[in-house]
């Protein structure tokens, strides 16, 4: 048997203030988005903020249904309508802020891990890392450098 030791590293951000001043606005958008999330079984609502490599920026939050699973996360929304919408653009940085109606979420919270294999998919298809940024409601904000920091082992089109 032989082991292997993964590492990854995250920056970390005292508060949303202390964020480059695109990612600050990428982030408020996430924010503002996250506010209009359907989330009325869960009470916990996300926004998504993309920026594009063609100056655009797409959001997304998330939208549940009574009818479990089919509602979508936040990050999924905002993905796929990049790829809708824009297809031949790159997904430069990513935006994330969750938020409870019953508490506050002060500590960063990442995407789930479908939203982290699509967000994987997306980094194989444009051939370029996405800078993910996630926080809670307040607090720190993290900075990923590619979603390999969060899913290290990905399963991509190689292994069909």
């Amino acid at each position: 048997m032989k082991e292997i030791t993964l590492q990854t590293s995250f920056s970390v951000f005292d508060a949303k203030d202390a964020l480059p001043a695109d990612v600050l606005e990428l982030m408020d958008q996430a924010i503002s988005i996250r506010k209009k999330a359907y989330a009325p079984y869960s009470k916990f609502r996300v926004g998504a903020a993309l920026m594009l490599d063609n100056g655009k920026t797409v959001l997304g939050s998330n939208q549940e249904n009574a009818a479990y699973p089919s509602g979508l996360c936040a990050e999924r929304v905002a993905v796929f309508q990049s790829g809708a919408i824009y297809p031949e653009a790159k997904i430069l940085k990513m935006a994330i802020s969750a938020a409870s109606d019953t508490n506050t979420t002060s500590a960063p919270i990442p995407p789930c891990g479908a939203c982290r294999q699509s967000i994987a998919e997306y980094e194989f298809k444009q051939d370029h890392d996405i800078e993910i940024y996630f926080m809670g409601e307040t607090g720190k904000v993290y900075k990923s450098d590619s979603l390999k920091n969060l899913l290290p082992f990905t399963f991509d089109k190689n292994f069909l």
